[in-house]
């Protein structure tokens, strides 16, 4: 059995958002018509507390995207975004929806970032997102969404990891920065991931 993972297609992450992914609206359209394909679709959605430690107002005299070690891991400092509860972390309405079985969220903790859909940055909690899936039945994962070098990069590498078959769908998926988009791909098809 197969599924589709749609990572992070907020407000936040497209333009006019907070932490706005280039053409990230372009892929919204894509996904829609992705979601027939699988057997299984389920999504994530960032949702940060105010005063999340991954945001640079968290840390006095920082920048945006500047990096410091937080809490003995690497730490990209982000603009303030996907507030709980507010419109930037709502899923974007263009997002079909009905397709999707459940949505898992991340970042919930104040201390420590969360680019997977299926665990933190520090891998000290899960999200549910692995048990879900091979209790459905779940052997093969595509990834799509956004951003591709992180959060879409992320949970692919950590599927593989946890025994899925595991893609990642490049036309429905945008990143940050493109450079490191093809470093960090490059690793993952190293490790027995695929590039769709």
């Amino acid at each position: 059995m197969n599924a589709l993972i749609i990572i992070d297609v907020q407000y936040d992450f497209l333009p006019g958002g907070a932490l706005a992914v280039n053409q990230g609206n372009e892929i919204v359209q894509i996904i829609n018509e992705l979601q027939s394909e699988y057997d299984l679709v389920v999504a994530t959605q960032d949702w940060h507390p105010a005063g999340h430690k991954s945001f640079f107002t968290s840390h006095p005299g920082k920048k945006p995207f500047e990096e410091i070690s937080l809490n003995g891991l690497d730490q990209v400092l982000w603009p303030e975004h996907c507030l709980q509860g507010t419109q930037g972390a709502e899923l974007v309405p263009e997002l079909l929806t009905n397709h999707i079985e459940a949505i898992f969220r991340k970042g919930m903790d104040k201390e420590i970032d969360s680019y997977s859909g299926f665990f933190d940055n520090g891998r000290k909690k899960s999200t549910g997102m692995a048990d879900y899936l091979k209790g459905r039945g779940v052997t093969e994962v595509a990834v799509c969404g956004v951003a591709a070098d992180y959060c879409v990069y992320y949970t692919a590498n950590d599927a593989l990891d946890l025994g899925f078959k595991s893609s990642i769908i490049e036309r429905a998926s945008k990143p940050i920065d493109a450079e490191r988009y093809e470093r960090v791909t490059a690793d993952f098809k190293l490790k027995g991931g695929t590039v769709i």
